[in-house]
């Protein structure tokens, strides 16, 4: 048995793994120092495992799909983006707070990014988290015809302990969609915490939703006590299609040059 898990120890690990006929026969499992130690050893394994497989799940239902690592982000690119702030936000203090967080800026210049590292390190941590654009979200609330779906649904997107709204400001919505978007971030407002990423200024948002009488109201629950990062400058992904293009060429010259050289020799 290893020196740093005591039986006491081991034994509550057991139960929390539910492995009831192990716990039946505890004394006589740990009466034998060799048997103890297997016994130790396999409920290292198992609970490892279980914890992987826990991982994975809730990544999978995060449904945040590939991004970029925010170690791998060029921070010298934007002409505006507050570092200390956005790595502050990768430590989830305002998880605790049930406070938001909201990324302003054109397009490309890593809101996203941003935003999915941060549910990845939420489901890390062991929270909760959900992805969705505001498309995706607003479209599939409005599809919902009887009034218990749409109560399922909204409690669906009210449970996680982080929920990301990507691209709110790239369509408008009718005064329905703005409804159910309110709806939506009262149910979460100093409960669980919203990460909505846009690319307009909040004074914009009346273009989103036209004519929504819920427009401020909703600008308010989700504004307050929340953390604004505001990013400006080029489209990464606009300079990383330039490089990539560079390099296409770059290896086609390459692969042209002996060729020309062999003919010349000839």
């Amino acid at each position: 048995m290893n020196d740093i898990a005591t039986p006491a120890a081991l034994r509550e690990q057991a139960a929390s793994l539910r492995l009831h006929g192990l716990i039946e026969h505890w004394s006589e499992v740990m009466a034998q120092p060799e048997q103890a130690h297997w016994v130790a050893q396999m409920l290292g394994w198992e609970a490892a495992e279980r914890s992987r497989r826990s991982l994975e799940r809730r990544l999978r239902d995060a449904h945040i799909g590939r991004f970029k690592p925010l170690a791998d982000f060029d921070w010298t690119w934007p002409k505006q983006i507050d570092r200390s702030a956005v790595e502050e936000l990768m430590t989830l203090a305002f998880v605790k707070d049930a406070s938001n967080v909201v990324f302003v800026g054109p397009n490309g210049v890593g809101k996203s990014m941003c935003a999915c590292n941060i549910g990845y390190q939420a489901v890390l941590a062991g929270h909760t988290a959900l992805f969705t654009t505001a498309g995706q979200l607003l479209g599939e609330l409005a599809a919902l015809d009887s009034d218990s779906g749409l109560r399922r649904k909204l409690r669906q997107y009210a449970a996680p302990d982080v929920l990301i709204i990507d691209e709110v400001g790239y369509l408008s919505y009718s005064n329905r969609h703005a409804d159910l978007l309110f709806e939506l971030v009262s149910r979460r407002y100093q409960n669980k915490s919203t990460v909505v990423t846009t690319n307009r200024a909040f004074a914009d948002w009346g273009e989103v939703f036209p004519n929504a009488a819920c427009v401020v109201s909703l600008i308010d629950r989700l504004m307050h006590r929340a953390e604004v990062v505001r990013i400006d400058g080029e489209s990464y992904r606009a300079k990383e299609a330039q490089e990539r293009e560079a390099q296409r060429l770059a290896a086609r010259s390459a692969k042209a040059t002996p060729t020309r050289s062999r003919k010349a020799a000839a």
